[in-house]
This record gives structure tokens, C-alpha cells and sequence, in this order.
């Protein structure tokens, strides 16, 4: 019994750092609301030392550019809404509810097929560390799983 308890523990752990790590990308979307995240977005390269005409430094400063108020809102919800969403999971999980394992057996399964389309189209490190993780979520999702 103890044995389940810490793997639904431990993928409680798992989703909430995921919500507080997004609710915290929410906050800074709602920051730059009203500001030029261009400029933001070029002091943050600068700071880091990045080559602004590399490919991933240049990638994001094209998407600062054309971030307006509308997009900012957008992410800044749908990343609220993902955090609560997360969050809540976390909650069930670490109290051991019943709804929150269907849930997190159903949300960490829903991106199985994406991840296998992915690693068969090009395999990479990121997304085959993104399957592993889902998958090692899983199983612990289902050996923790409620009786």
C-alpha cells in the first residue's frame, strides 16, 4: 500500500512542479502585457550572452517581435488554465483520489501517440526524453493506481 501511495506521490510532485513552472510563465506573459517584448526579448539574449543571429536566440526574438497584447492574453490564459489544471491533478494525486489517477493516466497517455509519431519522423534526444518521461509516468501512474 505504502508502495503505491509514493508513486502517485511522486507523479503529484511531478504535475505540480510542471503547474508551478507554467503559472509562472502566465505571470510573466501578464507582465509584458502593455510593454515592448522585443525589447525585453533582446535584453534577455544580451544577458545571457546568446548570439541573437543564432538559430534559437534568433527564433525567439522573431516571436517577441510579433507578440501583441492579444497573443500576450491568449498565452497568458491558456497557461493559467494548463497551471490550475496541473495543479488540481497534483492535489488529487497526492491525496490518493480515484479521478485525479483516471485523469493522469488519461493526460499522460494522450501524448503517447504524438511522441511515437515524432521519434519515428526524427529521433532526437528532447522527444525521446519526453516519451521515457511519459511512459515512466504512466507506470507509475498504474502501479500507484487506486483499488
Amino acid at each position: 500500500m505504502q508502495y503505491r501511495r509514493t508513486n502517485l506521490r511522486w507523479v503529484a510532485a511531478f504535475e505540480a512542479v510542471k503547474g508551478i513552472l507554467v503559472l509562472a510563465t502566465a505571470a510573466a506573459a501578464f507582465e509584458f502585457f502593455h510593454k515592448d517584448a522585443q525589447q525585453a526579448a533582446e535584453r534577455l539574449v544580451g544577458h545571457f550572452h546568446l548570439n541573437p543571429a543564432s538559430r534559437y536566440p534568433r527564433i525567439f526574438l522573431e516571436m517577441a517581435s510579433n507578440l501583441t497584447n492579444i497573443h500576450l492574453l491568449a498565452l497568458g490564459l491558456g497557461a493559467l488554465a494548463y497551471a490550475v489544471i496541473r495543479l488540481v491533478e497534483a492535489y488529487g494525486l497526492w491525496h490518493g483520489k480515484r479521478w485525479a489517477w483516471v485523469f493522469g493516466m488519461a493526460s499522460a497517455g494522450l501524448y503517447i501517440p504524438i511522441e511515437v509519431y515524432e521519434l519515428i519522423k526524427h529521433v532526437n534526444a528532447a522527444e525521446l526524453i519526453l516519451f521515457l518521461a511519459n511512459i515512466a509516468i504512466l507506470g507509475a501512474l498504474w502501479l500507484g493506481r487506486a483499488k
